[in-house]
């Protein structure tokens, strides 16, 4: 792909193509190295040895590791394209879900978005993004019961990539029992018999891999509201 058409399709990764300095990141970024994910197939931190960031730029994006006390393996941190995601340590691996690319943002790309103010700022907001993402699946495990781990995870999920309707919020990417049960640390048998229970009791309605919370959007929107779950 030519320079300028890969400088254009970067460009709204940290910053709105409308922007005055949009096309400045955009060229930082183009210079840094791009890695392309086949679909379920794990990539170690050696795979990533020059970047101190990871962007995703296609497809959708997850970090599995073993954190202490987790007695089994977990999904810590998932994105689709215009996340940051920190590079795995040496107990993570990165899958991606179905064909993706990701732009390694080396330390020197890093400093020069950062002396962009606006490009600095959408910087420090993804890495809090993902930051939360790793603190809330191991907060996760202190709810006892599977049951509320499915649907503390369906919210924050919602809250990501909900797309707000007139007959609820639907995730905005296929969500299988087998990626939930990797996402809360539980087996999918668990996870199955949790979703049921939480579409009998209305909170949840599914159509094949795809999701939609009965829920209304600001139990969504606003974390301090989402144990209070009033249902459509």
């Amino acid at each position: 792909m030519e320079t300028g058409a890969l400088s254009r399709r970067r460009a709204p990764l940290l910053l709105d193509d409308t922007h005055p300095d949009a096309d400045r990141a955009a060229e930082i970024l183009v210079g840094c190295p791009t890695f392309e994910l086949s679909p379920s197939e794990p990539y170690f931190p050696q795979s990533f040895l020059d970047a101190m960031l990871l962007a995703v730029e296609e497809g959708f994006v997850v970090v599995r590791g073993s954190p202490d006390g987790c007695a089994r393996s977990i999904i810590t941190c998932e994105g689709g394209p215009g996340r940051v995601l920190l590079p795995p340590t040496e107990d993570e691996l990165v899958l991606g879900l179905g064909e993706s690319r990701l732009i390694g943002i080396t330390a020197t790309a890093r400093d020069e978005l950062c002396e962009i103010p606006a490009a600095g700022q959408a910087l420090v907001q993804l890495l809090e993004v993902a930051l939360s993402q790793k603190r809330d699946a191991l907060s996760n495990f202190a709810h006892a019961r599977h049951i509320e781990r499915v649907q503390r995870k369906l919210l924050h999920l919602a809250q990501s990539y909900g797309r707000v309707g007139g007959d609820g919020i639907r995730i905005d990417f296929p969500v299988t029992h087998t990626l939930l049960a990797d996402m809360i640390g539980s087996s999918r048998e668990t996870v199955t018999r949790a979703l049921d229970e939480l579409q009998r009791r209305g909170f949840v309605a599914r159509r094949g891999h795809t999701y939609r919370l009965l829920v209304a959007p600001e139990h969504v929107l606003e974390p301090s509201r989402m144990d209070q779950l009033p249902t459509m």
